[in-house]
């Protein structure tokens, strides 16, 4: 509907309006006296008496007398509140008629009397006496009928809030709403088994049963209520369920805003108040964390997007988003882009600028002292914990944005390079995502790879995803040469763990020299990936030869142990001397016919080491 027809329709109903108090109006009209005034008001027309007009309002008086020589008969009031139904109220208690005062009428029986000076000044206990009394007395001492007198006030602005009708109610349901808090808090205090006083945080907290019925006035006024309610000391976890409820009863109702097959937004009239409604209760947001669920900041940081609220309203949110992302999920990360159609699918550059929130939340601790430097779970600085839940969550994100072809490296990388690098212990995540990128984008030049790839250390990998690293052919040469240079060494650290001191040397001294840079300097990219690749297959041989010689020692442990039970003569000690023999796997073994694995397996060692050397020679 349309503002014209809205127009017309409004224009329908007071005429309606007007016409059924016309027809109410005679039958408590003076019947038998002839009428000698009308009054017309909003469309509305009254045919009344002067005498019980004049003796209750003043401004009908003054307009009486200021037409006594023409005998004025017709009396136009003009924007009088409430219209026609308020003005037949006010006709009906100078009529003398009874009529009962409610928390439904009882803002514009005290706009109107204002309106038609309906005071003690011309008559005592007035409309306007009256109407004050039941809102002193009955309307500000319960908040339900404070609630209903603020819906009544939305149309009587900004009369209803000079005459202080809005300000009584806000504090009178800010009063109730503090007081009911209070002896909700009472109601849960326990002692426990040791006889101190507590609070049971089990229990149910009945003292918010008002947010309810909050949620029905209009947001200009809901905006009043909670101001006076922080100002008042209420709990910031029940501002912030009631700012959440409010803003799933204004914004779910209308959630489809946008129009996927057109790219237009629609319904403007009904978006503009959705915006101001995001905007009103992101400045309502209480400044404590976890006082509202961060999947609620990032469904309001969805609707500012998707509503093009203001540059301070989203900055906010993503500022207390990025101070708590640590228990975010994927699902909250992936906000869609609501751009021209080039664009990618999500909003890469607003998760970059919540990264970068909470990564200068770190920084700030070079500006501290140092006691409060190592206070790594205080409000300016991320503790470790989080960081790891960021990171695993940051390189979920990059996995899953990773597939679209509109999104730019430079982006990728942006948000890949935002977490500082002690928040990645273990780069399987990122190596994962960046892998994903390479296959969706295999057009990408040699020179971008390269420097993709540069974001993973190769030495953190697991050994599951190091073995994929190896054979994945979507990585750079020199990548790949990384990783099988990594594993070596970490298949030699296994080796040099299983050995003894004797065996210690030579692999030591080989892990220096590659260390050392020898590798690529010897031989070419190609001949060092194939001379890596074979020895570290020759060495995950003489690793599992290794296990199996543990084994058999193992076995000859428990035989032995068996042995000295059963007995302790020549014979046993002969035979433990054999078995003595049979230990020593490392070369020093004087008997030359010995044919045991230990002797085999050090041949082995030598040969391998000695074509190791000289692959990196």
């Amino acid at each position: 509907m349309d503002k014209q027809q809205q127009h017309h329709h409004h224009h329908q109903q007071q005429l309606s309006l007007a016409k059924s108090s016309r027809q109410r109006c005679n039958e408590w009209i003076f019947r038998d006296v002839p009428s000698d005034i009308t009054i017309e008001v909003n469309g509305g027309t009254f045919t009344l008496h002067k005498f019980p007009l004049v003796s209750r309002s003043g401004r009908i008086r003054k307009l009486v007398a200021e037409h006594r020589d023409s005998d004025i008969s017709r009396v136009e009031l003009l924007n009088l509140p409430g219209g026609a139904e308020s003005f037949e109220l006010a006709a009906k208690f100078c009529y003398g008629i009874n009529f009962e005062i409610t928390s439904f009428n009882v803002a514009q029986l005290c706009c109107v009397s204002d309106y038609l000076e309906m005071t003690e000044e011309f008559s005592k206990d007035n409309l306007g006496s009256r109407a004050e009394e039941y809102l002193e007395s009955i309307v500000c001492k319960n908040l339900e009928m404070c609630v209903e007198v603020l819906q009544q006030c939305e149309n009587l602005l900004p009369l209803a809030d000079e005459l202080k009708i809005v300000s009584r109610c806000i504090d009178a349901i800010a009063s109730k709403a503090c007081a009911e808090q209070i002896a909700s808090s009472f109601s849960r205090l326990e002692y426990s088994s040791s006889g101190r006083l507590h609070m049971n945080k089990q229990a149910k907290c009945e003292g918010d049963w008002w947010i309810e019925d909050l949620s029905v006035i209009r947001i200009d006024l809901y905006q009043s209520v909670m101001t006076a309610m922080k100002c008042r000391g209420l709990r910031p976890e029940s501002i912030g369920a009631a700012l959440v409820n409010y803003a799933q009863k204004e914004l779910t109702k209308k959630s489809s805003l946008w129009n996927p097959s057109g790219q237009t937004k629609v319904d403007l009239v009904s978006t503009g108040h959705e915006r101001l409604v995001v905007e009103t209760i992101v400045s309502l947001l209480p400044v404590e964390k976890l006082a509202v669920p961060i999947s609620f900041l990032f469904g309001l940081l969805r609707s500012a997007v998707m509503l093009d609220c203001t540059i301070a309203c989203r900055l906010d949110l993503e500022r207390r988003i990025g101070s708590q992302l640590d228990i975010a999920t994927l699902d909250d990360l992936l906000i869609p882009s609501f751009r021209h159609a080039g664009d990618t699918l999500f909003d890469v550059d607003t998760v970059q600028r919540i990264l970068v929130n909470f990564s200068q939340q770190d920084d700030s601790e070079d500006d501290m002292d140092d006691a409060s430097v190592f206070e790594s779970d205080g409000p300016h600085s991320p503790s470790q914990s989080a960081f790891f839940k960021v990171a695993k969550l940051v390189d979920n994100y990059l996995a899953e944005i990773a597939p679209d072809a509109n999104l730019k490296l430079a982006k990728f990388m942006a948000i890949a390079e935002t977490l500082p690098t002690h928040a990645r212990t273990i780069h399987d995540g990122l190596y994962r995502a960046i892998d994903i990128y390479l296959k969706a984008h295999q057009g990408l030049p040699d020179a971008d790879r390269k420097k993709l790839c540069k974001l993973v250390d190769f030495q953190k990998l697991s050994q599951e995803a190091g073995a994929h690293a190896a054979q994945n052919e979507r990585l750079p040469l020199q990548s790949i040469i990384q990783v099988l240079y990594f594993e070596q060494l970490r298949l030699r650290n296994a080796l040099s763990c299983s050995n003894a001191d004797d065996d210690h040397k030579p692999v030591h001294h080989q892990s220096w020299r590659i260390s050392s840079g020898a590798v690529s300097a010897a031989m070419s990219p190609k001949d060092n990936y194939a001379s890596l690749r074979r020895e570290n297959r020759e060495l995950k041989l003489e690793l599992a030869r290794m296990r199996m010689r543990l084994n058999d020692l193992e076995k000859e442990h428990v035989c032995m142990k068996r042995d000295m039970t059963k007995s302790h003569s020549r014979k046993f000690m002969s035979s433990f001397s054999k078995k003595i023999g049979k230990l020593s796997f490392f070369g020093h073994n004087s008997s030359r016919g010995s044919s045991s694995p230990s002797r085999q397996s050090y041949r082995t060692d030598s040969k391998v080491i000695e074509r190791t050397c000289a692959s990196t020679d």
